[in-house]
């Protein structure tokens, strides 16, 4: 019950301290020198007004990186730009392939045999229809010159037949037999001559031979390998491009082709066929190409490098990647002309060494904006581009941490700016 008056005095005292607490607030929100700093007037008060004036001038004026102060001009953006460029363009698909000779077979047996003499030597060329190597064709001969003979014979019989068939000795059906039997004597003898003609090996077409398989004397089998044969005047590259790009291919269309034994050397190529179907495992196309081998430098087999040209466009316009701003499902560039900032809505192209190919109403020479975008809002905007004879961009909000980033660096002996003065918020503001 004695502790009950102390409480009360405490909460009395309490009351009694907030609200001289907050008398003094009101009273110094209130205070002429503020109001006065607030409307970026000069502050002539000294003391505790002075530096509240002062404080505050700085903190509008250079806290915040050169942000303008409420009700205050705006100076022009600050940007990068770079002139758009006009080349010409080639729009190409790359690929690994093998090179093919235009034709080329193993040449193999069709009899077995015995070989009795080679007519070539390894890497011969040889002629269409040139004798490449003979087998043993004593057996073949003897049932040729057999059949030969059997032949004669049934001539003769016929004949004779058709002779006495005219003056009506024969009746009409002996005649009609001594003629089917003629037909198969022909039969066996074209029969025998072609097992004959078999034991001779000849070059299909006009090409070079590669290395040997056999010698004098070796026995082979119906199908064995004798030596290779390859027309490499002419090569075909086959190579495998996705199936994409099925709607740019088109026979004739130009390949640069390299090879990894000729360093630095490109061989001309045509496309000369296109497979008629896609593989299913990979999604790929087959695109076969011809090359001229005139010197013979290259040899089937060998691993090459291509470049298909798909188009050919003249007077491409190309800005670097970063000056295109995606806005939406669609595609922009800024564009400084005049000292105002105009957008223009693009298509993308081809990209290369860091630029990418754009097309719309855009001309090469036209100065597009690559580092600032963010703050252009509108078409005809004012803009001034680094390097114009303005102070260098910020890069990302001017309104950093750091207490000045954004402000132009003043002369030596001049006066700080935004202590208090209008003047200095709007120097402070045009680094934005």
């Amino acid at each position: 019950m004695l502790g009950k008056p102390y409480v009360v005095i405490l909460a009395l005292a309490g009351m009694a301290g907030l609200a001289w607490f907050g008398w003094q607030a009101q009273r110094q929100s209130a205070s002429p020198v503020d109001v006065v700093g607030l409307k970026g007037g000069s502050v002539k008060g000294e003391g505790k007004g002075d530096a509240r004036a002062e404080g505050k001038g700085d903190a509008k004026g250079e806290g915040k990186g050169g942000a303008p102060a409420k009700g205050g001009p705006r100076g022009p953006a600050l940007v990068e730009a770079s002139a758009a460029q006009g080349r010409d363009l080639v729009d190409t698909a790359s690929a690994v392939g093998t090179l093919r000779a235009n034709e080329t077979v193993m040449l193999r047996s069709e009899v077995p045999g015995r070989i009795a003499a080679l007519a070539f030597r390894d890497g011969d060329r040889v002629n269409a229809g040139q004798v490449i190597l003979r087998l043993d064709a004593s057996l073949q001969e003897a049932e040729l010159a057999q059949a030969k003979a059997e032949l004669a014979l049934g001539q003769s019989n016929y004949q004779r037949t058709q002779d006495l068939a005219s003056r009506n000795f024969v009746s009409a059906s002996a005649l009609d037999q001594a003629d089917a039997n003629l037909r198969v004597l022909e039969a066996k003898h074209q029969l025998a001559r072609a097992r004959a003609e078999r034991t001779v090996i000849r070059a299909p077409f006009t090409g070079y031979l590669g290395l040997r398989n056999v010698s004098v004397g070796d026995y082979v089998k119906e199908g064995s390998d004798l030596v290779l044969l390859e027309d490499v005047g002419s090569l075909k590259v086959d190579l495998r491009l996705p199936e994409r790009f099925i709607g740019q291919l088109r026979k004739g269309q130009p390949i640069a082709v390299a090879i990894d034994a000729f360093p630095g050397r490109k061989f001309p190529a045509r496309v000369d066929a296109i497979d008629v179907q896609v593989e299913s495992n990979g999604r790929f196309v087959l695109v076969r190409g011809l090359m001229a081998n005139p010197q013979l430098s290259l040899r089937s087999g060998m691993f090459a490098r291509a470049s298909l040209v798909l188009s050919e466009r003249k007077g491409a316009v190309l800005v670097p990647e970063e000056a295109v701003t995606p806005i939406g499902a669609d595609l922009f560039v800024w564009v400084a002309e005049d000292g105002k900032a105009r957008r223009v809505k693009v298509e993308p192209g081809l990209r290369t060494e860091g630029l990418a190919e754009v097309r719309g109403n855009l001309k090469p020479g036209e100065l597009v904006v690559t580092a600032g975008q963010q703050r252009l809002m509108r078409d005809g905007q004012e803009v001034k581009v680094q390097g114009a004879g303005g102070p260098p961009a910020a890069r990302g909000d001017a309104s950093g941490p750091s207490g000045n980033k954004g402000a132009p660096q003043l002369p030596p002996g001049a006066p700080p700016a935004g202590k208090g003065s209008a003047g200095g918020a709007r120097e402070g503001g045009a680094g934005s």
